[in-house]
């Protein structure tokens, strides 16, 4: 018998958990001489308590206790904390300045060697007045990062206000607007682009609503935020950018030049978040060191209504892991800097590759030995390096940093559900995800789903087959299959298949005929939350692939 731990979990040996308390006790000193106090708060919670706050993302870990309530271990500390200062401190001795250093968990899905357990190390700032609080929580993160000695932080700024003053203003429907947030803050600008394509929205308004939440650079991008939503029609003091202005005048001028910068992808939950959101990347870590904001709207649901409410919480582990404060239990130390070795870019191989290596040479981009790499993985072309993966693997390469960008189908995106930003629709891979059965089996589907009261569905793609069938409200139990699912409903070991196709032929020659359309699918192209913000080059790439796709398409109306 192993005497490990379960997955997602370990032990801290001495040296590493030195390394830890060094970084913990230099963060609550910081704290604590800005007048913060400790608090700690159960690690199990009542589910429906923490729900009145918001939203909860990331809590499996759920049980019943003998009383009957749902309780789940807490994925954040920011909803607790807030939930024990509305019960337990009311509206008495505001403001109050709160900092904690606790452990969470979280679920971590497919990749082994993810944490499932981390600590957050916070602080939450609920009573001041916005400005002074927004002002007062930003400069403690940056105080932070630099007696941390963590090598090119940067602070990245956005908001929440834009967006959402925005579709209040010109949405065409309440479905429409909650489509639109959910697209955003699920990072699928090309989801965004094609819902306004197809929504009837015109004009100014769709071109701030397709064009916000790429708005990235220094202070000057508050002026195109600004111009964006004055010829969409709204009002100033409803746009969200004085208060991001206020703090760059406010904020020492070094952190504004060398470490400050918008970017309106960043979007945490809109539904929790109510202004100012902000995340802290540093070189050489695939994630962010920080993530907090505005939350007004959370203590307004747990009854302290005209409250406001910033903070943030500060990852121990990606502070140890930036630091290369590993100790003895193995987390990786720091990386190169940005800009200090060559862009990585995930390329798959397969039927994708032709396409993408033509697209990333009209792009600018070297690719002479990318078209016959032989045996070799990884392809070194100046300021690029070429990392050759399987389309399935891509978005895995790019989240937890093997690249810093890359390409793959829509489906492959679906089915990793990373963090990851997808920025361009290549438009070509075109193929369409089909529900086929036997054609001598026309009707047994149906039959076996009235008295059964599910589908069987075999699958080698199970998530985007879920949300087909929850779409269409049926039940369905989905068997996974690596290869030939073609024979599961000809076997009788299911009643339908879905599958990608693009010819049709697989399909004819096993006598399957398609019963429905689930989804088209072509190439994206998209890129690590981290490296996007913090690395020009990703940026200019993206650019440089949509106007190469405008081009192709011109080319082709032309014809």
């Amino acid at each position: 018998m192993i005497l490990g731990t379960p997955r997602g979990f370990r032990d801290i040996l001495p040296t590493e958990a030195l390394a830890r308390e060094r970084i913990s006790d230099v963060v609550r000193g910081i704290f604590a001489d800005a007048g913060y106090v400790p608090v700690e708060t159960p690690l199990l919670e009542d589910r429906s308590v923490l729900e009145r706050g918001g939203r909860l993302k990331g809590s499996p870990f759920r049980l019943f206790d003998s009383d009957g309530h749902l309780l789940v271990l807490r994925p954040d500390l920011t909803l607790p904390v807030a939930r024990m200062a509305a019960g337990r401190m009311g509206g008495t001795g505001l403001p109050l300045r709160l900092r904690y250093c606790a452990p969470v968990v979280r679920e971590r899905q497919s990749l082994r060697g993810q944490p499932r357990q981390f600590t957050q190390l916070g602080i939450e700032l609920i009573g001041e007045r916005g400005e002074d609080a927004e002002l007062e929580v930003l400069t403690l993160l940056a105080k932070a990062l630099d007696e941390l000695g963590v090598d090119a932080w940067r602070i990245v700024c956005g908001s929440v206000s834009p967006l959402t003053s925005l579709l209040d203003a010109c949405s065409p429907s309440e479905e429409f607007s909650a489509q639109a947030l959910a697209l955003v803050h699920g990072s699928d600008l090309v989801g965004l682009d094609e819902l306004v394509a197809g929504s009837g929205l015109v004009g100014p308004a769709a071109k701030a609503l397709s064009r916000i939440p790429r708005i990235h650079g220094d202070a000057s991008a508050l002026d195109e935020v600004d111009q964006l939503l004055e010829a969409a029609g709204v009002a100033a003091e409803r746009r969200g950018t004085e208060e991001l202005r206020s703090l760059v005048a406010a904020l020492p001028a070094e952190v504004v030049g060398e470490h400050l910068s918008f970017d309106f992808s960043i979007i945490n939950s809109f539904d929790y978040y109510t202004g100012i959101v902000f995340k802290a990347y540093a070189d050489g870590i695939a994630a962010s060191l920080a993530s907090g904001g505005r939350y007004d709207k959370v203590l307004a649901n747990l009854g302290m209504a005209g409250v406001s409410a910033c903070g943030f919480a500060l990852s121990l582990e990606r502070l140890q892991e930036v630091l290369g404060e590993q100790g003895e239990s193995g987390v990786v130390s720091a990386g190169v800097r940005v800009g200090e070795r060559p862009l990585r870019i995930a390329v798959p191989k397969g039927s994708l590759k032709e396409d993408t290596v033509r697209v990333l040479e009209e792009a600018g981009l070297p690719v002479g030995e990318l078209r016959e790499p032989g045996r070799r993985l990884i392809i070194p072309a100046g300021d690029v390096e070429y990392v050759i993966v399987r389309a399935q693997d891509a978005p895995d390469f790019v989240a937890y940093g093997g690249a810093d960008c890359g390409f793959c189908g829509s489906d492959s995106l679906i089915e990793a559900d990373r963090e990851l930003l997808t920025l361009v629709d290549c438009r070509y891979g075109a193929c369409r995800f089909i529900v086929a059965e036997p054609r001598s089996r026309a009707g047994k589907a149906e039959e076996a789903y009235a008295w059964r009261g599910t589908m069987r569905v075999a699958t080698k793609y199970p998530r985007i087959t879920q949300a087909y069938y929850d779409r269409i409200g049926q039940q369905v139990d989905i068997l996974s299959l690596h290869g030939n699912i073609e024979l599961g409903p000809i076997v009788g070991m299911a009643d339908r298949i879905v599958d990608i196709t693009a010819t049709g032929t697989t399909l004819r020659e096993n006598d399957l005929v398609i019963v429905d359309e689930v989804m088209s699918c072509t190439a994206r192209f998209f890129a690590n939350p981290s490296a996007y913000r913090c690395d020009a080059r990703v940026r200019a790439l993206a650019d440089r692939l949509a106007e190469v796709v405008a081009a192709d398409e011109a080319k082709g109306d032309a014809e």
